[in-house]
C-alpha cells in the first residue's frame, strides 16, 4: 500500500469520528438535520414532474371555473400512449425521479378510482382498461427513475372544489373523495420517492383533512418526501417562490416553516432561515414551455414550440436551483397522442449532454474538514471556469460565509464568494488561470465538513 492510500485512509477514519461527535453535538444544540431520506433526494438533483389531463383535448371550451365545461371522457384515447418514451425524455435530461400528475385541476383521474366515474377507466383507452399510473410507475421501475405522484387535494373542477364556494355538505363528499383516491395511490402502487401537494392540504380548521391525510403518509408512505406537505410530517421540502426554476440566494434548507402556495403567485423571501426550527429544502419546479403557453406552459396545446426552453435556458436554470443548494423540477407536458413532443424531448437530450460535458470530469477535487481547504489542480496552470462545493448536509448546514481564492504566479486573488452551501453551491465564473484554490469558510457554526471541493474547466492554457 502505497502513501497517498494510506493517507486517504487516514483521514477518512479521522473524518469518521470527527462526524460521530459533531451530530451528537448537533443534536445537544437541536440543530435542524436532514433525514435519510432528504439526504437522498437532495443527492437527486434534478426530477420531471409529468403533467397529462383531459382538458387538453378540448383547451378552447374548458373553464376550471365550470363544471359543466368538462371534456366528455369519449375524447381521451392518447393512441400512442408511451410512458416508457416519457421516462427515456427525463432520463436523457439527467432526471433521477419523475412525478405524475395523477389528479390535476380538472378531477379526471389517470387511474381507475373507485371514488367516482370521470377517470381513465372509462375512457376509450385500451377498452376501458387503461391504468396510466401504473404504466408510469413500471415505466421508472424499468429505467431505474424513483417515482412520486403529484395530487391536488384543494382544486377540483369535477366537486367544483377549490374554484367556488362549497357547502358543509359538499365538502364533506369531496373531503371522503380525496380521502379514498389518496389511500388508493398510495396503497395500490408500491413505495412512492416523493408526493406532490399543491397548495399543500388544507388544514382541518379550514374544512380539510390534513390530520387524516397525515395518518394515511404515515401508514402507507412513511419514507415519501413531501412538497409542501402536513406540517406535522416529516420529510418536508417547500417551493422556492417561483416556477421560473430559480432559488433566491442565499437558500438555506433550514427554515421555521414550510409553504402551501398553490405557484399563481410569485412569493419573494423564500430563502430559509440559517438557524431554522426544521430541515425543509427548496425544490425549484418551472414547466418545460414559458409562462406565456397555454395554461402557463404546464399542459401541452399543439403548434406552441416557440413557447419551448432552448437547452441553454435549460443550463441556466439548472446553475439558479441545483447551483443554488435546491433541486431542479423540470414540467413535462405530455400531448394528445400520449407522448412527450419530439422537439421537447431532443432539448431534454442536448441539455443532459450539456451538463455531462460540462460536469462529467472534474480536473481535480478534495474533501476534508476546517475552515480552510487548498487543492491542488495541476502543477503547471490551468484555465478553470467552474467551481462546486459541498457540505456534508447530513450532519447540518454549518457554513454562514465563505469566500474562494485562485492562486497565479504566487499571489492569491479572491475569484467568487457566498454565503449558503448545504448540498451543493456551484460557482460559473471568468476563466481563471490558475494551479490551485482554496475555500475560506469566514463564519460557521461548527467545524465546517466538506463532502466535496472540485474545480472544472481546462487543462490547458492558450498563450
Amino acid at each position: 500500500m502505497n502513501f497517498i492510500k494510506k493517507k486517504i485512509i487516514f483521514y477518512t477514519a479521522f473524518n469518521l469520528v470527527f462526524l460521530t461527535i459533531d451530530v451528537a453535538k448537533a443534536q445537544k444544540q437541536h440543530t435542524a438535520l436532514p433525514t435519510p431520506e432528504q439526504v437522498e433526494w437532495a443527492n437527486a438533483e434534478i426530477g420531471v414532474i409529468i403533467h397529462l389531463d383531459i382538458n387538453i383535448y378540448a383547451p378552447n371550451t374548458f373553464s376550471y371555473k365550470d363544471k359543466n365545461t368538462l371534456p366528455p371522457l369519449a375524447i381521451f384515447n392518447p393512441s400512442k400512449l408511451n410512458t416508457d418514451q416519457w421516462i427515456q425524455a427525463a432520463k436523457s435530461a439527467g432526471a433521477k425521479y419523475a412525478i405524475l400528475t395523477a389528479k390535476h385541476g380538472t378531477g379526471f383521474c389517470l387511474w381507475p378510482t373507485k371514488a367516482h366515474d370521470y377517470h381513465v377507466g372509462n375512457t376509450p383507452l385500451r377498452g376501458g382498461n387503461a391504468d396510466i399510473v401504473r404504466d408510469f410507475i413500471k415505466s421508472c421501475k424499468k429505467y431505474g427513475i424513483k417515482p412520486g405522484l403529484y395530487f391536488n387535494t384543494n382544486f377540483n373542477t369535477y366537486y367544483q372544489a377549490g374554484y367556488l364556494p362549497m357547502s358543509d355538505e359538499k365538502r364533506s363528499s369531496y373531503n371522503k373523495a380525496v380521502y379514498m383516491q389518496l389511500k388508493e395511490l398510495w396503497s395500490e402502487y408500491g413505495e412512492l420517492f416523493e408526493i406532490w401537494f399543491d397548495g399543500g392540504v388544507m388544514s382541518d380548521t379550514k374544512g380539510g383533512i390534513a390530520t387524516e391525510v397525515t395518518k394515511l403518509i404515515q401508514m402507507y408512505q412513511p419514507h415519501a418526501i413531501l412538497f409542501q406537505g402536513p406540517s406535522s410530517c416529516k420529510n418536508l421540502i417547500r417551493w422556492v417562490g417561483n416556477e421560473d426554476g430559480r432559488a433566491p440566494l442565499p437558500h438555506w434548507s433550514t427554515t421555521d416553516f414550510t409553504t402551501s402556495s398553490s405557484g399563481k403567485e410569485e412569493i419573494i423571501g423564500l430563502t430559509g432561515k440559517p438557524d431554522g426550527k426544521i430541515w425543509c429544502p427548496g425544490e425549484a419546479d418551472f414547466p418545460n414551455r414559458k409562462k406565456t403557453a397555454w395554461n402557463g406552459g404546464w399542459l401541452w396545446h399543439s403548434n406552441q414550440e416557440e413557447h419551448l426552453f432552448s437547452t441553454e435556458e435549460l443550463l441556466d436554470r439548472y446553475y439558479t436551483s441545483v447551483g443554488r443548494n435546491a433541486n431542479m423540477l423540470i414540467g413535462m407536458a405530455i400531448d394528445t397522442s400520449g407522448r412527450f413532443p419530439d422537439a421537447d424531448a431532443l432539448i431534454f437530450k442536448q441539455f443532459g449532454k450539456k451538463i455531462s460535458h460540462i460536469f462529467n470530469k472534474p480536473l481535480a477535487e478534495t474533501k476534508g474538514e476546517g475552515q480552510v481547504i487548498e487543492l491542488v489542480i495541476t502543477d503547471t496552470p490551468c484555465m478553470i471556469n467552474h467551481i462546486i462545493i459541498q457540505e456534508e448536509i447530513a450532519f447540518g448546514e454549518q457554513i454562514r460565509a465563505y469566500r474562494i481564492e485562485s492562486l497565479n504566479k504566487g499571489q492569491w486573488s479572491v475569484v467568487c464568494e457566498g454565503s449558503t452551501v448545504g448540498h451543493k453551491r456551484i460557482h460559473k465564473i471568468a476563466n481563471t488561470e490558475t494551479n490551485k484554490i482554496r475555500v475560506i469558510i469566514t463564519k460557521c457554526t461548527a467545524n465546517p465538513l466538506i463532502k466535496n471541493l472540485s474545480v472544472y474547466g481546462s487543462n490547458l492554457v492558450q498563450n
